[in-house]
């Protein structure tokens, strides 16, 4: 799996994203624009929320659990999406959508320079058209937008290996206290959902040119000074 560290000084900011996740979704819009204004490096880290939710004795999503939570979301997403300049909110047909294949290909894409683009076309076709996006000629239509060529990316993504890569990266997801969909890490410090992608991309920016001293720990609202 992709083992790549980031340190306090390293103004990467680490993006876990499910692409079912709503709230990713609001975030994997527009975090690129946001970091590059800010001089801050992605790291692109896809992973699936079921097995986080079951390891947490959680059968499907809270909004789909809990009746009040769910109507809540649909006005939220609406608001937010409104506010972002986004396609105007529809709640999916379909929530949450299987996303296996996309994640993979992510995966495969993570450092890669259309990594974004990709993710972004997955996002707009899960939540914007309200299409499915765990086929393959869902991700061929993507990926040939794009450019690219959909053949060697999807057999890749469909290898074993890559399967493995995507449930270890899961796992490292788990064992990191990850319990939610966008989460964001700077160094060690972790942030929660979308709300919190400008505060750790200010925390990021903050750290840039500062020495921290190994195993300090710092606030999460509260960047060097």
């Amino acid at each position: 799996m992709d083992t790549e560290a980031t340190g306090p000084r390293d103004l990467a900011i680490e993006l876990w994203f499910d692409f079912a996740s709503n709230y990713s979704y609001l975030s994997v819009m527009r975090i690129e624009d946001a970091a590059e204004r800010l001089g801050v490096r992605i790291v692109w880290r896809p992973f699936l929320l079921g097995p986080i939710f079951r390891a947490l004795g959680m059968e499907t999503s809270p909004f789909v659990a809990q009746q009040q939570k769910g109507a809540y979301v649909q006005s939220d997403m609406a608001r937010l999406c409104q506010k972002y300049g986004l396609a105007p909110w529809a709640k999916p047909s379909a929530f949450p959508r299987s996303s296996l294949l996309p994640a993979r290909i992510a995966l495969v894409a993570a450092r890669k320079p259309w990594v974004g683009a990709f993710c972004r076309s997955v996002m707009e076709l899960n939540f914007s058209r309200d299409e499915e996006i765990d086929s393959p000629e869902q991700m061929t239509a993507v990926l040939a937008e794009l450019g690219l060529s959909p053949e060697p990316l999807i057999t890749e993504a469909q290898s074993e290996p890559v399967k493995a890569r995507l449930r270890a990266q899961t796992e490292v997801a788990r064992v990191r206290g990850v319990f939610g969909a966008p989460t964001f890490f700077i160094g060690q410090e972790m942030f929660w959902g979308d709300d919190r992608l400008d505060m750790a991309l200010s925390y990021a920016h903050a750290l840039q040119g500062r020495a921290v001293e190994p195993g300090s720990r710092r606030s999460a609202g509260a960047p060097p000074r």
